[in-house]
């Protein structure tokens, strides 16, 4: 890979984890998995919205899928990226407002 395609491929999955929604999400998948429906309750967005952040998240490598039944069930297949969470409560701490 070269540098140019490894430093894209960075920013697709740094693009796909900026966004609250998508953050929230990714904590919740830290915690267990989760069907779609709970999901959506969990943000209270309709299921069109949920399903675009899970999209996204999905295309970026992060989290994967599996249907039971007529559910689909999503879980976080990279926890490493919540590693990021505490680098930006350490930057927030450092930075001068």
């Amino acid at each position: 890979m070269t540098d140019n395609a490894k430093y894209d491929q960075m920013a697709v999955i740094m693009k796909a984890m900026a966004h609250p929604t998508r953050l929230f999400i990714l904590d919740k998948l830290s915690e267990k998995e989760h069907c779609v429906c709970e999901l959506q309750e969990l943000i209270g967005a309709d299921m069109s919205t949920v399903s675009k952040h899970l999209s996204v998240l999905k295309n970026a490598g992060i989290i994967d899928n599996r249907k039971q039944n007529n559910q689909v069930f999503y879980s976080l297949i990279c926890p490493c990226v919540l590693d990021v969470y505490q680098c930006v409560i350490e930057v927030n701490k450092l930075k001068k407002y």
